[in-house]
């Protein structure tokens, strides 16, 4: 059998195929000839020629650009912001982080490296307890813990390091403006707390506060500065207000000046603990843990395994004493119930060497057994202990409302209840936690659990070179909110 599209031998179709094929060619021919012939139609040819390639030349030199206008929003509500499904994750069970909405977009002041990566030159001297060339790595991820999970996941995070992972996310975030005219949030990228830390035994007041007063002179000579005197500026830092608010009428912890400067209170700052009576500007952004992940498949498998997890432990507390602090007494009591209990877990850390509270495998393995993870103020308030029991899916007790109430709004549910357990630290309850945490249900138990475990996402920073993750971080929350608070 032949094919439609062939013609069979000595077919009269054949004959009229060659004499069609011969007339085509030379009516070509004949016109060919024709416009050669005609000085008019030469000049006309070769015009449409030229033009014709000119033409393809634009095109594949400079494609044409498809601009896609989105309805700007007027919700107050900062969940609304930034919370659009994106195509490249159409699966992802989380809500979503865009830049469709124009109200965030964020310019990245490009410092002089004196005020951030510039330090990082001496990181060995940044902190007078230890040194920190291991943790500034990464992007301030710290150390890699393969023996955690995945290594691109997984880091010896040290808790007073935001500052630098901020930077990094923001440096790559899809939110982010090259152009400072179309910015409605500027980001000052200053390393304070590195700095703050590397001078806590500075004598000298004007050297512990220079570079601080230096930043400001510098922002403040900006023009991007003078169109709302700093009021859309803000600042990350990742040590707590208290050491950026030096007072004369006080003993000296080595703090230095920068949050009691007038420029800097025009700005928004964010901080791991903002000062509960004179922190107006300031806003609570969580400690990071020691979970990075890039992609939301990460996140969905961690949620699934510590909601799985078997917890043999009604409650757990990771900590040590304090000497010489008010706060000293409820620790003590802690340590000792917790001590006391055949319902408790104790890692008891200490300043030697052999704690294992250092050791983020082991901090991790004793909240994720845990039901409920005490979280005692230390030096102060706050404490990188309370995200490190969210990331174990363990319900916090809190004894004061300054360690997380007052502190994280941007990033805590309203109904404190429906997370956490409240007693306070001067209350009789105090003196019985184990009977208090038995009073509650089972049932509410476990929607308190399931509570903690959805909260993970929006407390922990993603790696910072992840793009599409897939969820939103706990930056994302920060310039949600940021840009809702500048805009109202």
């Amino acid at each position: 059998m032949l094919s439609r599209k062939q013609t069979p031998p000595n077919s009269p179709w054949k004959e009229k195929e060659e004499k069609l094929l011969y007339y085509s060619k030379n009516k070509e021919a004949h016109f060919l000839m024709t416009i050669l012939a005609n000085p008019h139609l030469k000049f006309g040819a070769f015009v449409f020629v030229f033009l014709s390639a000119w033409l393809l030349l634009l095109l594949f030199w400079f494609p044409p650009k498809i601009t896609i206008t989105s309805t700007p929003t007027t919700s107050n509500n900062v969940d609304d912001v930034l919370l659009v499904r994106d195509q490249q994750n159409p699966n992802s069970p989380f809500k979503l982080p865009t830049c469709e909405d124009p109200s965030v977009s964020v310019y990245v002041y490009p410092l002089p490296a004196k005020f951030n990566v510039g330090l990082l030159d001496r990181c060995e001297t940044l902190n007078v307890y230890t040194n920190m060339c291991p943790h500034v790595a990464n992007c301030g991820l710290g150390q890699p813990k393969p023996n955690m999970g995945s290594a691109a996941s997984w880091f010896a995070t040290h808790q007073f390091i935001a500052e630098m992972i901020f930077h990094a996310r923001v440096e790559n975030h899809p939110c982010r403006t090259y152009d400072p005219s179309r910015a409605t949030l500027f980001y000052v990228p200053f390393y304070g707390g590195l700095y703050a830390s590397s001078k806590f035994r500075e004598a000298n007041l004007t050297a512990r506060d220079e570079l601080a007063l230096g930043l400001v002179k510098y922002i403040q000579s900006l023009p991007t500065w003078q169109n709302r005197n700093g009021k859309d500026h803000f600042i990350a830092l990742g040590r707590t207000a208290w050491d950026f608010m030096r007072t004369s009428d006080g003993p000296d912890f080595g703090a230095n000046t920068l949050l009691n400067l007038a420029a800097v209170k025009n700005m928004s700052v964010l901080t791991v603990e903002r000062q509960p009576w004179q922190g107006a500007n300031q806003f609570g952004i969580p400690y990071p843990s020691y979970f990075h992940p890039s992609t939301w498949q990460e996140m969905l498998t961690w949620q699934r395994k510590v909601r799985e997890t078997n917890r043999p432990h009604l409650f757990s507390f990771i900590g040590g004493p304090r000497k010489g602090l008010e706060k000293a007494a409820i620790r003590n009591e802690f340590i000792r119930q917790c001590g006391e209990s055949t319902r408790c877990f104790l890692m008891k850390c200490g300043s030697n060497g052999a704690s294992k509270c250092h050791e983020p495998r082991e901090v991790l393995r004793v909240m994720t057994e845990s039901i409920f993870c005490l979280q005692a103020a230390g030096d102060s308030y706050t404490r990188r202990s309370t995200f490190d029991s969210v990331l174990a899916g363990c319900i916090p007790v809190f004894f004061s409302p300054h360690t997380a109430y007052t502190q994280y709004k941007w990033f805590l549910p309203a109904e404190v209840s429906t997370f956490s357990v409240y007693i306070d630290e001067k209350s009789d309850a105090s003196k019985r936690i184990e009977d208090e945490l038995l009073k509650i249900p089972k049932e509410k138990v476990e929607m308190m659990r399931e509570k903690v475990i959805e909260m993970i996402p929006s407390l922990t920073y993603a790696h910072p070179n992840a793009s599409g993750i897939g969820f939103r971080d706990a930056v994302d929350v920060a310039l949600a909110s940021l840009a809702n608070h500048v805009t109202n």
